[in-house]
């Protein structure tokens, strides 16, 4: 009998990860939202069920037709009857099959398309959380839920669901089938099959247990060789003298290998020893059976030989259906993963009904209101009631020592977070009510970390300024004082500037940033430590840049040097998250308090 899902080596049952379970136990998945995920596609999943049933209906013909070759056709030696069921055998797996690409093509397109919804949904929500939420969580947890637990979903979008609907359809109608040829024959598999797969399943279950355990063995070999050769751990080794109780552990790791490999190919073999038993005992009991008259009823060769073909393919589903509760447990804890991000709180929420402000009427003041903060995980507010305004076109810059509430301050602005308390004003209007492609192009920000996409120095400029011309591109780029070097490169705007942009150096890189912060042309401008990691040259070298880029703008600029802020309009500072003084350099230095202290 044809199959929908044929698989050229039966993999074993699979046994429910205990972290799947728990993962559930924590966060359950409700039917209704598995059920949500395929709205829309209602035509596509009722055609894929019907080509199903279809096709194992279809499918049961071959098992009769076999029967009447061989009871009628060829004892008979009617050659007409002949060809026309080896045909209909003929035309009984041609329709299988082409039913078999229909289903796959229909499940597949649909199980990607189902994918393709949930992994946009995912990328857009993680968009919209705050830079808090990137802090606390590695990246390597967003990339593994977004790429590879939405792709471990189509195993029940296009496998475990379909698989299900084939196997229960397949194990019924063959069922049937088997009563309709012989319904003693049937009474009998009823005793043998149950045994045969329990065995079967048994055996393979030991041989996964083993696999698992073979599999962390490998893991901590290869952690063992990492923390041990590479050039660090060669160094801490030699340095702790650690290296017998390193071998001693390397030695033992790798003799539990070998227990491990020995027990599973002795598995392996007990697997397929008792899986030849069992394919070769099933039909050796049928033609025992047939040659006691009043056991079988008088059956026909025909009739034997369909009924073991029949008994033999309704092994296989039996076995799938098995599988189904771990794969689907699997597949329920790669969802909740999945929605666990879909349903985190939006820290930072985009405005139901945004103001318009166009960056060419902006004047830029800048008001802090009584802004307090505190980390959702916090007890203590990191900035306290600080009131702060940067008239239009002036420059505020703020200093204070680390984890004074600086970069919080320059984070507010900008909208990285809300205030716990307070408002944070320009132009008067909350910038909590600008959407933030607007905010963007209202405020300008170069931090100390620049970050350069992996592409060519053109494409990363373009990402401010999408339509820029290359005119604009050197234009800015002559602005930052960094034209000359990119001019030197062979391949000019259109080198790569390779991981991070480390092609260059940090004062390159900075001067880069620069370059595609002039092309948004802000009236804003945040310039957050932007010098702090460079050596006293280059930050010589980046400063006139920087004064090409303040030049008319209102600049709050966050400073670890204080040699970089003599020249602001007032300088700040803050301790322990609030405002202890405020005035020129001058004025500061004069007064002898926390800045003069802090100059030196």
């Amino acid at each position: 009998m044809a199959e929908l899902h044929p698989t050229p080596e039966w993999r074993g049952p699979s046994r429910i990860n205990p972290a799947d379970r728990a993962q559930l136990a924590e966060s359950p998945v409700s039917l209704r939202r598995v059920a949500g995920l395929f709205r829309g596609h209602r035509s596509e999943l009722v055609t894929v069920t019907m080509i199903i049933v279809v096709a194992s209906v279809v499918g049961l013909a071959q098992p009769f037709l076999l029967r009447e070759i061989i009871d009628v056709a060829l004892p008979t030696a009617n050659t007409g009857l002949l060809v026309w069921l080896v045909s209909g055998m003929v035309a009984v797996a041609a329709v299988t099959g082409v039913l078999g690409v229909w289903q796959t093509w229909l499940a597949t397109t649909m199980g990607q398309r189902v994918m393709h919804t949930l992994r946009v949904r995912v990328f857009t929500h993680l968009q919209a959380q705050s830079i808090a939420f990137f802090k606390r969580t590695r990246g390597g947890d967003i990339q593994s839920r977004l790429l590879q637990d939405v792709a471990g979903l189509q195993s029940v979008i296009t496998t475990t669901a379909t698989s299900i609907a084939s196997n229960l359809t397949t194990a019924v109608a063959t069922a049937a089938a088997m009563v309709a040829l012989n319904w003693r024959l049937s009474l009998l598999s009823l005793l043998v099959l149950p045994p045969a797969i329990l065995l079967t399943r048994r055996v393979a279950l030991v041989r996964r247990d083993l696999t698992m355990a073979k599999q962390v063995a490998l893991s901590d070999l290869h952690t063992q060789v990492e923390e041990t050769l590479s050039i660090n751990g060669a160094l801490l080794t030699k340095t702790l003298g650690s290296g017998p109780a390193s071998q001693e552990r390397f030695t033992d790791t790798s003799s539990r290998l070998i227990e491990l490999e020995v027990r599973s190919q002795l598995a392996g073999r007990w697997r397929m020893a008792t899986m030849g038993i069992v394919f070769a005992a099933i039909p050796a009991l049928l033609y025992l059976v047939a040659g006691f008259p009043e056991v079988s009823g008088g059956i026909t060769i025909g009739t034997l030989i369909a009924f073991a073909s029949l008994q033999s393919a309704i092994f296989r589903p039996i076995m799938g259906l098995l599988n189904v509760g771990a794969q689907w447990v699997a597949s329920m804890a790669l969802l909740s993963r999945i929605f666990g991000y879909l349903d985190l709180p939006v820290e930072v929420p985009e405005p139901a009904r945004p103001t318009r402000l166009e960056p060419a009427a902006i004047r830029g003041e800048v008001r802090f209101e009584d802004v307090s903060y505190r980390f959702p995980d916090g007890d203590g507010d990191t900035l306290s009631h600080i009131d702060l305004t940067i008239g239009a076109g002036r420059s505020v810059a703020v200093v204070g020592e680390t984890g004074s509430g600086k970069s919080t301050l320059a984070a507010l602005l900008v909208r990285l977070a809300d205030p716990t308390a307070g408002r944070v004003l320009i132009d008067g209007v909350d910038v909590r009510e600008l959407a933030a492609s607007d905010r963007s192009r209202i405020i300008g920000m170069v931090t100390q970390e620049t970050y350069l996409a992996h592409t060519t120095i053109a494409g990363n400029l373009r990402q401010a300024a999408p339509s820029a011309t290359d005119a604009e591109l050197w234009a800015a780029l002559a602005a930052a004082q960094v034209d000359q070097v990119i001019a030197a490169l062979p391949d000019g705007l259109e080198t790569v500037v390779g991981a991070r942009g480390h092609r260059f150096s940090g004062g390159e890189r900075q001067r880069l940033a620069v370059a595609r912060t002039l092309l948004v042309n802000p009236p804003i401008l945040v310039l957050d430590e932007a010098t702090s990691a460079l050596d006293t040259d280059t930050e010589r070298e980046l400063q006139a840049a920087l004064d090409n880029l303040m030049a008319g703008r209102t600049t709050l600029t966050i400073a670890h040097r204080l040699s970089t802020v003599r020249h602001a309009d007032e300088i700040v500072v803050l301790e322990a998250g609030r405002i202890v003084e405020r005035g020129s350099h001058e004025e500061l230095l004069s007064s002898g308090g926390r800045y003069a202290s802090l100059s030196r």
